[in-house]
């Protein structure tokens, strides 16, 4: 074997070595890369959206009233009335008989047109709306548990983590792999 061949093997020999005692005292005395999870509890709020509601309903009210003197109730009354006033007594009893019957049968077809006025109902349709809400949960976070060497704690995150989460220099490193790969 020629001696420069010897120096490389030794060289090289020396330089994997070190490589290999670099790296088991890393191993050995770096920080733990990943905080192990030991529970992801999802946080929600109540979110609450409005929307309208409406709703045809019949609405029933009084007609409009055309004669609302009742003019035609207390004459067609008083006509009437006259009449069946003039078929009692006689001379002059018939006279105030007939002023009578005209007087209470105006009066009476006065109020009898004012119940049929008051019957005479009409109906429309009236849309009506209300608000109403509709209700459902969101997750808006995790409370998530680690345990990073010997430290345990909790922390929110905007995302469930998995297993483990990253760690560097003993801190966890919260942001999502993808977020820090972008950056």
């Amino acid at each position: 074997m020629d001696k420069s061949m010897l120096t490389g093997l030794l060289a090289g020999a020396a330089i994997v070595t070190a490589g290999g005692a670099i790296a088991g005292y890393r191993m050995l005395n770096d920080e733990p890369r990943y905080a192990t999870v030991t529970d992801v509890r999802p946080v929600t709020e109540t979110v609450r959206t409005p929307r309208e509601v409406c709703t045809d309903q019949v609405v029933s009210e009084q007609a409009p009233v055309k004669d609302e003197k009742r003019v035609a109730g207390t004459v067609i009354g008083a006509v009437v009335g006259g009449a069946l006033g003039n078929q009692v007594g006689k001379g002059d009893g018939k006279k105030i008989a007939t002023v009578a019957g005209a007087a209470a049968g105006g009066y009476a077809g006065n109020q009898v047109q004012k119940g049929i006025q008051k019957g005479n109902r009409t109906d429309r349709v009236e849309q009506r709306c209300e608000t109403v809400y509709d209700s459902r949960q969101e997750t808006v976070g995790y409370d998530v548990s680690y345990k990073l060497g010997d430290e345990e704690g909790v922390v929110r995150m905007d995302h469930d983590p998995g297993t483990r989460i990253p760690a560097e220099d003993g801190r966890l490193v919260l942001a999502k792999q993808s977020d820090r790969n972008t950056g």
